[in-house]
């Protein structure tokens, strides 16, 4: 499967993926302004990496899979339960730091969890999730399911010794996991051609034999057919894939950062390629909902996150005791040996 990004083909997909679709990013991206509105409030704390421009990289690949597989990232982690269905009123509570949170306030931005959905985290440490995602698709084999786990990470977590140790291991032991390299094409600040002799960086996987691939990653449709030949891949048993999801971040790294190491011209030109404005433009075309249908979705988004930011504001921080709960596995937890 060793390949550049193939072309996608928009008519295999009927009116209610490409309407789904729409909704789903347009959410992602309306939660990511707002997000980003209130931190320069000062309502939202701490670190704060957003996902605008990367939309089509979460909602293709939920489109393509299964409920019972499983879900890590990095820190760069609220578009991704969204995507899985979670309420964004949780999301935002998480994002205040209260309570009602989906890590009850106690992981801020980059540490979302929601097992329900089959999320599995947000990491803070850079590339930490890896063996951590070759680990839970391990534990899927091992219990004899054909769920997998999706791996995602950014291109700077690609120097790290654990992803080569994770690809290493997940192609000997064939497990059932997809890695993503979401390479928005900046470390921080730092260019991938400015850390890298590499910088196709779907060809690492071929150091261990791992069929892998570069994706248009602007485009919802390339991701869903990309993921899908994937999973179909490690539902056969025949182990992991990496894919490079080509994509782009229109903010900075994270909410302090200017992205001053980037021209206008740059940005202009990936937003010419706006993978919502590319699922719009499908969805008049084929006439599947008018301008004004889609204005009607738009406002009702606007409307589901003013909730969830009232919500979040009404809502209680948590009690100091929290602080000594979810620390130690409980002693009736099955897996703990007495």
């Amino acid at each position: 499967m060793t390949a550049k990004a193939k072309k996608s083909n928009k008519e295999i997909f009927s009116k209610d993926t490409y309407m789904g679709w729409y909704r789903q990013m347009l959410l992602i991206r309306r939660f990511e302004e707002k997000a980003g509105q209130l931190y320069g409030q000062q309502k939202i704390r701490g670190f704060c990496h957003l996902y605008i421009g990367q939309e089509a990289c979460a909602a293709g690949s939920v489109s393509a899979l299964k409920k019972g597989d499983k879900y890590i990232t990095s820190y760069r982690d609220h578009a991704h339960p969204l995507a899985l269905g979670t309420s964004p009123k949780y999301i935002m509570a998480e994002l205040y730091g209260k309570v009602t949170g989906v890590s009850k306030g106690k992981g801020g931005s980059m540490h979302m969890f929601d097992k329900t959905v089959g999320f599995v985290g947000g990491h803070g440490i850079v590339g930490g999730q890896i063996p951590l995602g070759a680990g839970i698709a391990f534990a899927e084999q091992y219990k004899g399911t054909d769920n997998l786990c999706i791996c995602y990470m950014g291109d700077g977590a690609v120097r790290q010794g654990a992803f080569h140790e994770a690809l290493n291991l997940a192609m000997t032991m064939r497990i059932p996991v997809i890695f993503v390299i979401e390479n928005n094409g900046y470390a921080m600040g730092t260019s991938v051609k400015r850390s890298s002799n590499v910088t196709e960086l779907y060809q690492l996987g071929e150091s261990y034999d791992i069929p892998s691939a570069a994706v248009d990653a602007m485009s919802v449709e390339a991701v869903h057919n990309a993921v899908a030949e994937a999973a179909d891949r490690a539902r056969r048993g025949d182990g992991p894939t990496l894919l490079e999801f080509r994509t782009y971040r229109y903010k900075g790294h994270s909410m302090s950062d200017p992205a001053k190491y980037r021209t206008k011209e740059e940005v202009a030109s990936y937003k010419d390629r706006d993978p919502i404005e590319q699922v719009k433009d499908v969805i008049l075309k084929q006439k599947f909902a008018t301008e004004e249908e889609l204005g009607i979705i738009d406002s009702d988004l606007k409307a589901l996150i003013a909730e969830a930011v009232v919500f979040a504001e009404e809502s209680p921080y948590p009690d100091a005791s929290e602080a000594y709960q979810d620390v130690y596995a409980d002693k009736n937890y099955p897996f703990v040996l007495e």
